[in-house]
């Protein structure tokens, strides 16, 4: 009699708690009101620099919500997208088409700052600023040259004395944005490139060996004596590894830098849907290995509330976080493509 007693003053003490808003005891059905909102998201690891900074930045600023989020290749962060198994998806690659057909509802491309991909590479001796011709670093990419002192390679560097060292080609084994931006501008300097290889995020390379993610291959690069491999121009910077030059559209060898990869964007025609490349530009300046990379939202998000708050971070990585990109070698975009996904940030029904 008083255990059942005791169940019912427990019961009507729950009901009158929760009816005056009180948090319920532990073991109860309700959360803490003061719980963060946890959104997750996987996908490329070209932005994943800036992205970490972003995160972790609107957390200190918006304590009420967490961004979790895994660099594990645009190719991944699009399957789990698919899937739904994350709320965002990130990648340097485009859906294609048939990729938006697979998804469960439509899928928002979101600019979010530009970057570009450059050639690494590992050889003894002073550290030297290599100019590529893009035939050039299509034919050392399909194996076509062999050795470093090639007089296709020396007749591009002058005055510069190369090895007799044999090329190791390091490719992404994931599927990666940064593997797409990569080939989608070999082919098309490149018909033979673009016919053997193609462009897209995961290829059938001809020669090389693969690493993962643009962490894999920059530690491939440092440890292959006469390698060279291809990565997001912050990882090359961070591990401290040379990187060359690439001759662009109007006949000059241009080196990476933040101004050479807004140059690349300059007068860009957005399509209403953000899908576009930019590689291989016009522009005397402009860096040719240079793209967008995007957050992928679903127009009709399954959880409102998480959807209300992804597009909050938007609207504050597309204005105040756009000052984080020059310091970690990213562009910022240009102010029409941020109007213009202001205006496309609308379309999410939350």
């Amino acid at each position: 009699m008083r255990k059942g007693l005791s169940l019912a003053l427990s019961a009507a003490v729950l009901a009158l708690a929760c009816g005056r808003g009180e948090r319920p005891a532990a073991g109860t059905a309700r959360e803490p009101s003061n719980r963060a909102l946890e959104i997750t998201g996987a996908g490329a690891t070209f932005p994943y620099p800036l992205y970490s900074k972003w995160f972790d930045e609107y957390a200190r600023l918006h304590s009420n919500v967490r961004i979790n989020y895994q660099s594990i290749g645009s190719g991944g962060g699009i399957r789990q997208l698919i899937a739904r198994t994350v709320f965002f998806g990130a990648s340097d690659s485009p859906m294609t088409d048939e990729q938006m057909k697979q998804a469960p509802g439509p899928i928002l491309h979101l600019p979010t700052t530009l970057g570009a991909v450059v050639p690494i590479y590992n050889l003894p001796g002073p550290a030297l600023d290599l100019k590529f011709p893009p035939d050039v670093l299509a034919d050392l990419v399909l194996g076509r040259i062999p050795k470093w002192n090639d007089s296709r390679i020396t007749k591009a560097n002058p005055g510069v004395t190369l090895p007799d060292t044999p090329v190791a080609i390091v490719h992404r084994s994931d599927g990666s944005g940064t593997t797409f931006i990569f080939s989608d501008f070999l082919s098309k300097v490149s018909p033979d490139f673009r016919s053997k290889v193609g462009s897209g995020t995961s290829l059938n390379w001809p020669t090389g060996i693969g690493g993962k993610g643009n962490e894999g291959v920059s530690g491939l690069v440092r440890q292959t004596p006469g390698a060279l491999g291809y990565v997001e121009l912050v990882y090359a910077l961070q591990n401290k590894i040379p990187y060359g030059s690439v001759r662009n559209a109007a006949g000059n060898f241009v080196r990476a830098s933040v101004e050479s990869v807004t140059a690349a964007s300059a007068g860009v025609t957005m399509p209403p849907d953000f899908r576009v490349s930019i590689t291989n530009p016009p522009g005397a300046d402009a860096y040719p290995i240079a793209s967008f990379t995007w957050i992928l939202l679903y127009e009709r998000p399954s959880d409102a509330a998480r959807g209300r708050a992804m597009v909050e971070f938007m609207r504050w990585a597309l204005t105040e976080g756009q000052k984080d990109c020059a310091p970690l070698f990213y562009a910022p975009l240009p102010e029409s493509v941020v109007a213009a996904e202001m205006e496309a940030l609308s379309k999410i029904g939350v």
